[in-house]
């Protein structure tokens, strides 16, 4: 009887056609041979109503047929007791659509649906398992013959027949004409209500006039969602509610085209308000965190709709064998994947490029139409200028493909005197390198191109379809089928000539730039003042993205996921929103008291906007033999993954960020260099390793030796392998330390980099006096202002923009080598390297006092401006001008940053002391020095060095917290639970052990910076990568250390690139803990023979 639910969850879970189909067919005999009383207790623990609704939204006859013969079997057996329910969640509904013919005829065709498997000709004989029609799929005895496999069984009207057949014989007349239920018709009311009022303001002078009227029917359909009566996924669906909600929110503005919005700017402030509003009612709970949060709820339907609704295709391979091919576009190459057949015409017309006069070309079905385009246009373009222009650009265009790296390891002695001619002699052999040598090498080339190369020159059609430039031709082409309803086999996928028809581009195209977002340096000071206060950033640009070029942006999946992405913004900006509304209510006099301001945000965990069927589609897509990068999956996945994130977990998505920017699927990649440590065997895998770039560093050089190791490598993708001088050990476990040692390096007060150090702009004596102690940072390091009138070539300022730089390097590299940092930032830090903007509520996260008085003092110059507005500029307003009981010029506040004492804001006779007239000055101009032009240099500067090693944009599918995660592991995971679970006792040792008693004991009474000490004697680092114990490769190995003489004299000993502790049996638990407290803090700092 328990298999039934485990059925219903492969099928919900996005199982490929076949499996799903399988998983129906049982379930169709598991309902066929039970009587009704053994039925109602197979059915009475799943909601099957609800997931035969799902099941009637696949588009395949025959998973449609067996679902309505479990339908019309239940019906049979137990229809008084489901016949309510099939109208609830919708199966009425669905029926009663296919039973009519002209709605069911697009469903008898052969469509994508859940997943579609692409077959190649050579692997038949291997997959008769799997045969073509899923009328044979199960089929026993004499396998069929190719013949039969391509024809289908079922009659076209099957469907239609059994539809109206069921429809006829179990729904009476009437209720087949309603089926709609009270609470589906209540929603659908308060839609049509709010969608109408939304209508009737847009354009409206006041449109504050009818916030109360908005506010009631929100509020009734925050209760109608939140109330006792259940309401079904088709009930939510079919009543509308999500498509009025999004117009609400968006002031009438959702779904119309850019350029024929409204009012943008006046709109800003309308949305604003109108999310205030929607998250003071969906966040009211009288607990952090509550099941019964209105927005939970509302996230928790979206899910469940979004499930039930979304079609989004996952196209296997079927394990076709890899085998080498040629690629000659975009560049001649040798692929393990096969290659497309294409034929490049002239458009018809054209007359300013010329015709191509080579024969059909082998392309790589990865590479991006940009890549394409770079290769053909320097054979059709009109002009030998233009010619030699663009030939020059298509290196970088085409070097984003995945390559194969070299198997020698090198090694590079970085002493002093050596590292000149060594640099010297290697930018030689690096200017010597013909591209073939890069390519393997692992060379990574950020973009060289001009502006003008950048441009799109051609447009490319596929027979008369305009491609999208994003695409790689392989996802094109899938997209183009897709939404053709055609099936893909492998041999005609590999073996069709594809005629790409070119065309010039009637206008360049300029490519899509994200332009920095701490550009303010450059804003004049008018500019400067109230840039920060007027809006929160995702309002400004939620509504001019497209979500993914696969859906109708009509469609109902389409709007799910608008609201989705909606509500995972608001949850975002909580903070920002309700302290906006916060300040506004002071501002009218709706509370008094500057206390007030503070505001407590619910949480609710991120993992709730995670949907488990696109996570496992996309894991599933990733797992393909094709997917050898982002281009081989279909265009859906680099869409859904860019514009809405949150929808996959967050390992799929570390999985997915390997994929994009590195082009391979790394498991650990911290296990990519394993060498024993002193020891005389070598503990590398036998597979799978990547070769390794060694450098020999010095312990009391270590930024320095960073700096080398980076101007040497930072552009290759070999990982990096450090050996110390003067030290035998090497591998994995003095890599580790090494990145250890450059985080607290970065950590060091004096450096000019962090807020924190007060004073520095005093002299460059003071600088080198100041104490090299590590900055304490509850909240976070984030970089300190410096003034954006200081030139670059002070000396002080050159420095620090070189340690952002290589900051940002030795990021990189760690991303990329799989290894973790020690470092503390802030969030807003990360928001920054998120390219995400910041703003006024954000300096709480580094900064909370600071942000604590500047919000106070933005709330004072919001209340005069309301009372100004009311009874005009010579309003009383003497209240106003207190803070805290102190008259605002009683503080003796100057126009300098706080805390930076020679950073001025503003010069002028307007802006010695800060009044109540020039309040609103002193708060954007702070703003912005602390958030915008005082750190935009450095941030730009870091983002300069990531992007030496790869792409920074290639993060923007993480959140700060995952961020931190992913770059500096995890901070405190030594639990007992995953010490058993994940640690392996050997030689000498089993679990039940007494000295593995008691050394897990003594774990588990270290205090934080024990367990930090213990983990970097073990490993080489104080934190574990991302996962915890459970990631480290090899597995933590405790084994026993024999002694010749006593083992109470002997100390504990380790070989990190193996995470191996040799632990002596020791005499009793007091003495274990004091040897090895011993050996954690006075055994750090060198690598030896153990």
């Amino acid at each position: 009887m328990d298999i039934l639910p485990l059925l219903i969850q492969v099928v919900n879970s996005g199982a490929n056609l076949y499996v799903c189909y399988g998983c129906l067919s049982v379930i169709n005999k598991l309902v066929y041979f039970s009587k009704s009383d053994m039925l109602l207790e197979l059915l009475k623990n799943t909601n099957i109503s609800s997931f035969l609704a799902g099941v009637f939204t696949r588009k395949d006859h025959h998973v449609l047929l067996v679902a309505l013969h479990i339908a019309e079997m239940i019906l049979q057996k137990l229809s008084d007791i489901f016949l309510s329910s099939f109208i609830k969640e919708g199966v009425l509904f669905a029926i009663d659509a296919l039973s009519v013919q002209e709605n069911c005829a697009q469903l008898m065709f052969p469509k994508f649906t859940a997943v579609q498997l692409s077959f190649d000709s050579s692997q038949k004989s291997a997959s008769k398992e799997v045969p073509s029609c899923l009328c044979y799929a199960f089929a026993t005895g004499q396998p069929p013959t190719t013949s039969e496999t391509g024809s289908c069984k079922l009659e076209n009207d099957s469907v239609h027949k059994l539809a109206k057949h069921v429809k006829t014989n179990y729904f009476t007349p009437n209720l087949s004409e309603q089926g709609v239920t009270d609470i589906l018709q209540k929603l659908r009311t308060c839609s049509t209500a709010l969608s109408d009022l939304v209508n009737a303001t847009i354009g409206n002078d006041a449109p504050a006039r009818y916030e109360e009227r908005f506010y009631c029917i929100v509020h009734q359909i925050m209760e109608t969602l939140n109330g006792k009566e259940p309401i079904s996924t088709f009930e939510f669906i079919e009543s509308g509610v999500v498509r009025s909600l999004l117009s609400y929110l968006s002031n009438g503005q959702y779904l119309r085209e850019k350029g024929k919005a409204q009012g943008v700017n006046g709109n800003f402030i309308i949305v604003e308000k109108r999310f205030e509003m929607f998250a003071r009612l969906f966040l009211s709970s009288s607990e952090p965190y509550s099941v019964d949060l209105p927005l939970l709820v509302l996230i928790r339907k979206l899910q469940s709709a979004l499930s039930s609704l979304e079609n989004f295709p996952v196209i296997l391979s079927h394990g076709s064998k890899q085998r080498y091919s040629y690629a000659m576009v975009p560049i001649g190459r040798r692929t393990m994947h096969p290659c497309l057949k294409v034929r490049f015409v002239r458009g018809e017309g054209e007359t300013y490029l010329g015709e191509y006069s080579g024969d059909v070309q082998t392309v790589d079905p990865f590479s991006s139409l940009d890549g394409i385009e770079g290769f053909l246009w320097p054979k059709v373009s009109i002009g030998r200028n233009e010619h030699i222009k663009s030939a020059s650009c298509t290196t970088g265009k085409t070097e984003s493909l995945p390559h194969d790296l070299p198997s020698t390891d090198n090694d590079a002695n970085l002493s002093q005197s050596a590292f000149e001619q060594a640099l010297n002699d290697f930018a030689k052999q690096e200017m010597q390198l013909p591209l073939e040598a890069e390519v393997n090498m692992g060379v990574q080339h950020p973009a060289s191109c001009s502006d003008e190369d950048a441009l799109q020159k051609l447009v490319f059609y596929l027979e008369g379809q305009q491609l999208d430039h994003t695409l790689t031709l392989y996802q094109a082409i899938l997209q183009k089928q897709i939404k053709e309803n055609e099936f893909i086999t492998g041999a005609k996928l590999w073996s069709q000539v594809y005629t790409l028809t070119y065309k010039r581009a009637l206008e360049p195209i300029q490519g899509n730039s994200q332009e920095c977002l701490q550009s303010g340096q450059n804003l004049s000071l008018s500019d400067k003042v109230g840039a920060y206060m007027e809006y929160t950033p995702f309002v400004s640009s939620i509504y001019a993205c497209e979500l993914t070029s696969d859906l109708e942006r009509s469609s109902s999946t389409y709007d799910v996921l608008f609201l989705l992405k909606s509500m995972e913004s608001l949850h975002r900006f909580t903070f920002h929103l309700m302290s906006r509304e916060r300040i506004c209510a002071f501002a009218e006099g709706k509370i008094d008291d500057l206390d007030s301001l503070k505001v407590g945000v619910p949480s609710m965990p991120q993992n709730e906007f995670v949907n488990s069927k696109l996570t496992e589609k996309l894991e599933q897509q990733m797992r393909d033999s094709l997917s050898v990068s982002i281009g081989g999956m279909p265009s859906w996945c680099k869409q859904l993954v860019a514009s809405c994130p949150f929808l996959f977990s967050f390992e799929v998505r570390c999985k997915y960020f390997q994929l994009a920017a590195f082009g391979q699927l790394q498991s650990q990649s911290h296990q990519l260099s394993h060498s024993n440590s002193g020891a005389t065997s070598d503990r590398r895998p036998s597979t799978g390793s990547l070769p390794r770039k060694k450098f020999l560093v010095f312990r009391d050089q270590i930024l320095e030796s960073a700096a080398k190791i980076m101007d040497l490598h930072a552009r290759y993708k070999m990982p990096v392998e450090i050996e110390y001088d003067q030290e035998v050990g090497t591998g994995l476990g003095p890599t580790l330390e090494f990145y250890t040692l450059v985080s607290c390096e970065f950590q060091k007060s004096g450096l000019g980099m962090w807020r924190g150090e007060y004073g520095l702009f005093a002299s460059s004596t003071t600088l080198e006096a100041e104490d090299k102690g590590i900055l304490m940072s509850p909240s976070g390091l984030f970089p300190r202002p410096w003034p954006s009138t200081l030139s670059t070539s002070d000396d002080q300022f050159s420095e620090v923009i070189k340690k952002f730089v290589l900051l940002g390097q030795v990021a990189a590299k760690s991303l990329q080598d799989g290894r973790v940092l020690d470092l503390h930032f802030s969030k807003a830090f990360y928001k920054i390297i998120l390219g995400r903007e910041l703003t006024l509520y954000d300096i709480q996260s580094f900064d909370p006092e600071l942000s604590r008085t500047l919000l106070e003092f933005q709330a004072l110059v919001n209340r005069k401006r309301f009372l100004e507005s009311v009874n005009g500029e010579n309003s009383p307003a003497e209240f106003d001008s207190f803070f805290r009981d102190t008259r605002i010029e009683d503080l003796c506040l100057d126009f300098t940053l706080p805390g930076y004492p020679n950073y001025v804001l503003a010069s002028g006779p307007d802006y010695k002391m800060v009044n109540m007239r020039n309040l609103e000055d002193y708060v954007s101009l702070i703003v912005d020095a602390t958030i915008n032009s005082g750190i935009s240099r450095q941030a730009e500067a870091f983002k300069s060095g990531f992007n030496q090693v790869f792409p920074m944009e290639h993060l923007q599918i993480f959140t700060e917290d995952e961020l931190e995660h992913l770059l500096c592991g995890e901070h405190d995971s030594l639990v007992f639970n995953e010490l058993l679970d994940h640690v392996k006792f050997d030689h000498g040792y089993t679990a039940s052990s007494l000295p593995i008693v008691n050394l897990l004991e003594i774990i588990q009474e270290f205090d934080h910076g024990q367990r930090r000490a213990f983990l970097q004697f073990v490993t080489g680092a104080p934190r574990l990568p991302p996962g915890g114990l459970a990631s480290l490769n090899p597995k933590l190995t405790v084994v026993r250390k024999h002694s010749s003489i006593w083992a109470d004299t002997d100390l504990p000993s380790v070989m990190t690139c193996a995470n191996y502790l040799k632990l002596p049996a020791y005499s009793s638990k007091e003495r274990m803990k004091e040897r090895l407290l011993y050996a954690i803090t006075e055994g750090q700092g060198s690598f030896h023979l153990s």
